[in-house]
C-alpha cells in the first residue's frame, strides 16, 4: 500500500527530528572534556589521540617497557599471574592487551585455554603477532582492534578480564569497567595493573623528578619520541589514586575488590569479582 501525502510528510519530519537528536547528541559529546596528559581535550579526540601516541612507539614498545622499568615490570606482571592463579581452560580478555605480554604468561601459567588480545591500536598487534610466542600459541590466541568502552563481545562470554597499563589510556574508565562487568560470566575475575601514587610525599616528589626528566629522554634515544613518552607520564599523574580506583571497581558492581601495592606504590595490582 502507498503512503498518501499525510504520512510522507510524517516520516520526513520524524526523520528530520531524528537528525536533529543525533546531532544534539554529537555537540554535547564534543562539549565534554578529558584529559589526555596535562592538556584539556574534548572526549571525543582522546580515542584519535592515544592511537597516535601507541601507533609512533609501537615497534619500541616492549624495549622501552624494559628501560623505563629497569625490568620490573616483568616482576609485576609475575605477581599479577600469581595473583591471578590462570586455570586450565579458562577464557581470558585482555584489554589494551598490544603486544600479548599478558597473555602470553596467562596461557603459559594455565597450561591450556584461549586468551582474546583486544586493543584501540592495531600496530600493537601487528608487534605481538610477530613474537616468537605468538607462533608457538597461535591456535590459542585472537587478535582483536576495539574499544574498552565498547567490548564487540557477548554478555558473559570470558572467565577472566585483564587490563594492564591501559586503563588510564580510556577517555572513561568507569565505562571500561562496567563493560569489563558485562562481558565476564558470574564468578569471572578482574584484574587490573596500573602506574598509581606513592603514598610518601618524599617518595612521589622523587619518583616525579625521574619520570619528568629521564623518560622523555629516555624515548627520545629509543623510539626517537620524547612527546609521547612525556603524555604517559603526565597520565600517570592524572589517573586515580588506589582507594578512589577501588570505589570505581567497586561501583561497577565488582565484589571482594582489594588491591596491593606494587613497588611501593609505583604501580597497583587492583582485582574484582563478578559475583
Amino acid at each position: 500500500m502507498s503512503q498518501g501525502p499525510h504520512c510522507a510528510r510524517n516520516s520526513a519530519f520524524y526523520n528530520k527530528v531524528e537528525i536533529t537528536q543525533r546531532q544534539e547528541i554529537m555537540a554535547q559529546d564534543d562539549s565534554k572534556t578529558t584529559h589526555f596528559g596535562f592538556e584539556t581535550v574534548a572526549e571525543s579526540d582522546k580515542a584519535g589521540l592515544v592511537q597516535g601516541v601507541f601507533n609512533s612507539v609501537a615497534s619500541k614498545y616492549d624495549v622501552m617497557n624494559d628501560v623505563m622499568s629497569a625490568g620490573i615490570h616483568r616482576i609485576w606482571k609475575d605477581a599479577m599471574m600469581d595473583w591471578l592463579a590462570p586455570r586450565a581452560g579458562q577464557r581470558l580478555l585482555d584489554v589494551a592487551g598490544g603486544t600479548g605480554d599478558i597473555s602470553f604468561r596467562f596461557l603459559k601459567r594455565a597450561g591450556h585455554g584461549h586468551a582474546t588480545v583486544l586493543d584501540l591500536t592495531e600496530p600493537m598487534l601487528i608487534e605481538g603477532r610477530k613474537r616468537a610466542e605468538a607462533d608457538s600459541m597461535a591456535d590459542s590466541l585472537d587478535w582483536v582492534v576495539g574499544d574498552a568502552m565498547a567490548l564487540p563481545f557477548a554478555d558473559n562470554s570470558f572467565d577472566v578480564y585483564t587490563i594492564s597499563f591501559g586503563i588510564r589510556n580510556v577517555t572513561r574508565p568507569q565505562e571500561a569497567l562496567n563493560e569489563a562487568f558485562r562481558v565476564l560470566r558470574p564468578g569471572g575475575r578482574l584484574m587490573v595493573l596500573e602506574f598509581s601514587q606513592l603514598p610518601n610525599p618524599m617518595m612521589q616528589k622523587a619518583y616525579d623528578l625521574y619520570s619528568f626528566n629521564v623518560i622523555p629522554r629516555m624515548g627520545k634515544l629509543i623510539a626517537n619520541d620524547s612527546e609521547s613518552y612525556q603524555y604517559l607520564v603526565e597520565s600517570i599523574r592524572n589517573f586515580p589514586d588506589q582507594e578512589t580506583f577501588l570505589s570505581m571497581i567497586q561501583k561497577a558492581g565488582f565484589g571482594n575488590a582489594k588491591y596491593r601495592n606494587m613497588t611501593m606504590g609505583v604501580a597497583a595490582l587492583h582485582s574484582g569479582w563478578k559475583l
